[in-house]
């Protein structure tokens, strides 16, 4: 299997299509192609691509109905092209779940830089967890105490944390800022002997939430980005 970025171009017009797929190649992707809908979805599922690059308008289907199929069943990043300059298809797309948005006729470069962003993004590198990094970590209005494995939350209280819970702040301490997939969460926390489909990352999110946010209907600490994982948005300051 090849190590290379796999890019799956859904567009009806070649002449717009395979230069591109040239070009991706010659920077170091893998490239199929999908006319419409329905090679699109069948595609996807075969060749499980890293990153769809998706007409707005296409002759078979349409690409807010193929954005919104890859984000229920492939969960496939998606970047929209379209000849359409205004702000209506930009915004419904990003509402849908796209990541990013060009006009047509774009830079190539300039697709290729968002290209790269929206994997680094989609596909980033946590730290694995380790034991010895530091005693305590602040937070929000939290800190942590790694050795006692507790944390005292903005009220002062200390809340008792479970393994999983444990295991799974310190990857979201480690990577502040950075959009997490649930299944690079799985990986620095689990190893990669889990099921693609496997929810206790969801789950335990849930559980931590309500530990170190004030409001766990409205987070402000742990962030959710739909398509893409979860975030720790906020500063991090080591205390040994």
């Amino acid at each position: 299997m090849s190590d290379k970025p796999h890019i799956m171009i859904v567009e009806d017009d070649r002449d717009i299509a395979e230069p591109f797929g040239k070009y991706l190649e010659m920077n170091g992707f893998t490239v199929c192609y999908a006319e419409g809908e329905p090679e699109a979805l069948h595609l996807a599922a075969e060749e499980r691509p890293d990153l769809a690059l998706l007409d707005i308008t296409l002759r078979t289907g349409d690409g807010f109905s193929v954005c919104r199929q890859l984000q229920k069943t492939n969960h496939v990043p998606v970047i929209f092209m379209t000849g359409n300059s205004q702000d209506t298809d930009r915004i419904v797309g990003l509402e849908i779940g796209a990541d990013d948005y060009v006009v047509k006729p774009f830079n190539p470069r300039e697709l290729i830089a968002r290209v790269k962003a929206v994997l680094r993004r989609a596909n980033p590198e946590p730290r694995r967890v380790t034991t010895n990094d530091y005693t305590r970590v602040s937070f929000g209005s939290c800190t942590l105490d790694t050795a006692q494995q507790t944390l005292t939350n903005a009220r002062g209280e200390t809340v008792p944390l479970s393994t999983g819970e444990m295991r799974l702040l310190q990857v979201f301490l480690q990577n502040p800022h950075i959009v997490l997939s649930r299944e690079a969460l799985l990986d620095a926390t689990k190893g990669r002997h889990f099921d693609v489909f496997d929810r206790s990352i969801d789950n335990c999110v849930a559980r931590l939430r309500k530990k170190v946010e004030e409001n766990p209907r409205s987070p402000r600490l742990i962030k959710t980005y739909w398509g893409g994982g979860y975030m720790l948005s906020c500063e991090v300051d080591h205390l040994h």
